[in-house]
Parts: structure tokens; sequence; C-alpha cells
């Protein structure tokens, strides 16, 4: 699944291209949206929330997405036609006189009133990725996190209850950062390893941002995260740190945990 770095640039790669501009067309390619045409409506902005894609219209709706595990966006000119149009795979066309934006297997397509965004983002944690984070959003991710006392650490980072934005990549790396065990109960961790913890991963996700830029042209939603890892794809490989194989793991979720058990504990 996409980190939130990459939806962070996923937003802004569509808020320049759409917001401020009319749609000429939206083709929703989901059965229970199919006869929807937003075509008209003004695009006022689009924002990431975690790993939700939230476009606004100035009509009062909101179109909400959401890349799972295959999704992607694609920005190209609109001069450049809809010669990929027709790919089985787009959920999602949204066009106006200058851009195309086109989504290809989406998780989540739908529409519903802005007023009403809190229905599927209101449950999220603190978002790394806030504009306006700061010590009470801090407090909060570690207040959530605390809370999960008998859940492995690994699996509580990845709840999006407790904070948004932070994907398997970033679980992986921070916990091996901060020398903690992906299998430790969060009891173990005191609040006093939490906090750095948190402030940690929205650093990395900060720090990534312009980077996820760098690497994808018109593409929106890969990972792009070459092999400069410390531990996350490097199973078998010496860690960087001790020389210890690394290792790989499902870790109680659909997902796998790398780590290095010698510099984790």
């Amino acid at each position: 699944m996409p980190e939130g770095d990459v939806v962070w640039y996923t937003a802004r790669r569509l808020h320049e291209a759409l917001a401020g501009r009319v749609l000429t067309r939206s083709d929703f390619r989901v059965p229970r949206f199919a006869t929807a045409n937003l075509a008209g409506q003004l695009v006022t902005e689009a924002v990431p929330r975690g790993k939700h894609l939230l476009i606004r219209t100035g009509n009062g709706l909101t179109i909400h997405t959401h890349l799972k595990m295959e999704g992607v966006w694609r920005v190209r000119p609109a001069s450049e036609g809809l010669r990929y149009a027709q790919s089985h795979t787009i959920r999602l066309l949204l066009a106006n006189a200058e851009w195309v934006a086109a989504g290809y297997q989406l998780g989540i397509t739908e529409i519903l009133r802005t007023e009403h965004e809190d229905q599927v983002v209101g449950h999220l944690g603190p978002d790394l990725l806030d504009p306006d984070w700061g010590e009470a959003q801090l407090s909060e991710a570690v207040r959530r996190l605390a809370a999960e006392k008998e859940r492995p650490i690994g699996e509580a980072l990845l709840d999006q209850r407790n904070l948004a934005g932070i994907g398997n990549l970033y679980k992986s790396e921070v916990l091996f950062l901060r020398g903690i065990s992906p299998w430790r109960p969060t009891a173990e961790i005191p609040d006093t390893g939490l906090e750095p913890l948190v402030t940690l991963a929205r650093k990395l996700l900060d720090a990534n941002k312009a980077r996820i830029g760098q690497i994808t042209t018109g593409l929106a939603g890969g990972s792009g995260k070459g092999n400069s890892t410390w531990v996350y794809g490097r199973r078998g490989s010496p860690c960087r740190r001790c020389g210890t194989p690394v290792r790989k793991q499902p870790d109680g979720t659909d997902r796998v945990t790398f780590w290095c058990p010698a510099c984790q504990r």
C-alpha cells in the first residue's frame, strides 16, 4: 500500500492539474456512480487525509478515492488526448481544458457531500503530514498508540486510527532506526519511547515528499523508494549496522515486516 508521502504527492499533482479549473468531463467507471456527471463543476482543491484523497468541487461535493494496494493516478496534458482512456483498469477520469487525470485500480471511488467527509475519514488518527502538525497532534498520536497495550507495536503503527499516513515501509524503517522489535507489545514501550517514534516517522515521511516528486513523472501512486532502505525489501541482505541477515515475516495483517533480529529488541 502506498505510503503517506506518495499520497501527499498524488494530492499535490491532482491539485495542480484540477484546482481552479472547470471539469469538462468526469467518467466514473464503478457501478454505483456510473451515471454521475460532474462536468461543469469547478474543482476547488485536492487534499490528502492520511492515505485518502479528497477532491472537492464548488458545488459542495467531494470525490473520495483511496489507492489501496494497486491504485495509481496519471496526469497528462489534455493535448495528448485520451489514447489511454480505454484501459479496463481505469476507475475514474477527470478532465478539464488543460489536463486529464486518470485513476487506475483505485480501491475506493465515490462521491459524497463535502460536509459528510467525516463519514470516510473521521475515524483517522492524527495525520503525520498535516501542515499544522504540532504538540497537540503528537500527544494524541502517542495517547492512541499507548492505548494499544497488548498489540505488537508494528501492527499498532499501521492502524490508521492511531496515526494516519504510515505504511509498511516506514513502519519497518522507523522501528529499525529506534531499535524496537516489531513484535514487542506496545505496553512495553514507555511514552518517552513512543513520542520519538512518532516524531521520527513524521520526519521520514516529510523528508521524502520532495523525493517522490523527483522520481515520478506524471505518475502518482507508485512507491519509487529504490534500494536506499535500512531493512525494508532487504531480506537476507546484511544489516547495514551489524551485518546480521535482515529477516522478513508476515506481521499478522496482510503485509510483511522486515527487521534485524540483532539490532531490534
